[in-house]
């Protein structure tokens, strides 16, 4: 394509390019749109595809440039990435685009290119393996976790105290000092769902029973206009349940799952919670081992890419929009992290030769089946359409790679 190119700005990643299209090649597009739009438009008096060039291109004048700008642009800049031999990194985007009647296309365009990583040391390192042990406690958290989730709640008409469930009618005097209408809310106590001034009123109360009293308003609330305020509240508790927990004995442990006995739920809890140590002791070493490359082999990474990692977790968490700006603030440098550590791995397993194959990927997926007791093709068929396959082969070359690094590598205790 007949353009000109003018490199303006060459800073780290970003490539900013003015692009000329001369008139003759503009002239030219021009009437091609023209002739397309005539063999299928239709104009009073002419057949369809029979009406003169110069008709439809005066009558469909806005139509036909705005298409002549479109692939005009779009083939200019497949010109500029072929001409500039540019490892694009994201989509680009065009500013200060002139296209007036008999004058040349003029635009300037604005792309992120990948960057070129050399890493020049990979090895010498030394990183420790913090392994945490599991210990009798441990296990016996554990296990009073899942009794908690076990735990049945009763009815009491006692008063409440910490650790009980309420089902209270509760509302706030406004700046007038009238009362809204009471809402409805559940609560454990003791979990600060609610300030301290209004649980100690509702642990005074027995079920059925209603109070009016001024609270004061931590100074630490959420809510900044409301810190340190006093105001009538006035609440109703409905009702209390208490928690019961199981007895801690072989019933538990069957109901539970499949454990005949307490002690064999207790093994089992001990083993998950060792192999949970050791996947964090491994992820820990993984880490150190990137950060230390990469603090060894700066580079600069696609700032497009760190963003698009930041709006798909305030999309995964629902991040309010009124929030966005301080969570993005907060989580770039987590970002920019994961952004170099992936390209790291990425690298070492181009120039290693250390990808995943489909072998590996099909042995992965027969792994699968046969713990499941499936067929690998069924397997293979439902992992494809869940668009798991992917996840699984940079799984296996993430795997490689640190299997490599870690055999040049020092891991300490």
């Amino acid at each position: 394509m007949n353009i000109e190119i003018t490199p303006k700005k060459t800073d780290g990643l970003e490539r900013l390019i003015e692009v000329r299209v001369p008139v003759e090649t503009v002239r030219e597009a021009e009437e091609q749109a023209a002739k397309r739009y005539a063999t299928s438009v239709r104009l009073p008096g002419f057949r369809p595809g029979k009406a003169p060039a110069a008709m439809v291109k005066k009558r469909f004048k806005d139509a036909i440039r705005q298409q002549v700008v479109e692939s005009l642009v779009q083939e200019a800049f497949k010109e500029v990435i072929d001409r500039e031999h540019l490892d694009v990194a994201s989509q680009p985007h065009v500013h200060d685009l002139k296209f007036e009647e008999g004058q040349p296309l003029s635009f300037e365009l604005h792309v992120e290119i990948r960057p070129t990583i050399e890493l020049g040391k990979t090895q010498g390192f030394r990183v420790a393996r913090n392994h945490a042990p599991v210990t009798d406690d441990s296990v016996r958290e554990q296990i009073e976790q899942i009794r908690d989730q076990k735990a049945s709640w009763a009815p009491v008409e006692d008063q409440p105290a910490p650790g009980d469930m309420v089902r209270v009618e509760l509302t706030t005097a406004d700046e007038s000092g009238e009362f809204p209408e009471a809402r409805e809310y559940p609560l454990v106590l003791g979990q600060a769902q609610a300030i301290a001034g209004v649980e100690e009123l509702i642990m005074e109360l027995k079920p059925g029973e209603k109070a009016e009293r001024s609270v004061r308003w931590p100074e630490d609330f959420p809510d900044e206009a409301q810190r340190g305020k006093t105001k009538p509240v006035r609440v109703h508790l409905l009702d209390v349940k208490r928690k019961s927990l199981p007895a801690l004995d072989d019933a538990f442990a069957r109901e539970v799952g499949d454990f005949e006995s307490l002690d064999g739920l207790m093994a089992t809890v001990r083993k998950d919670l060792e192999e949970h140590s050791t996947r964090e002791a491994d992820a820990g070493v993984r880490k150190q081992l990137l950060d230390q490359i990469a603090e060894s082999n700066p580079f600069d990474i696609p700032a497009s890419w760190v963003n698009q990692l930041i709006d798909g977790y305030m999309q995964q968490y629902q991040i309010p929009e009124e929030e966005r700006e301080r969570f993005r603030a907060e989580f770039r440098p987590i970002a920019e992290g994961q952004v170099r550590r992936d390209l790291i791995i990425e690298t070492i397993a181009d120039r290693e030769g250390l990808k995943s194959t489909e072998a590996d990927i099909d042995q992965r997926v027969a792994d699968v089946a046969s713990k499941r007791g499936a067929d690998p093709g069924q397997v293979y068929s439902s992992l494809q359409k869940a668009g798991r396959l992917r996840e699984i082969e940079q799984s296996i070359t993430e795997e490689k790679v640190f299997s490599w690094l870690m055999e040049r590598n020092e891991i300490g205790s």
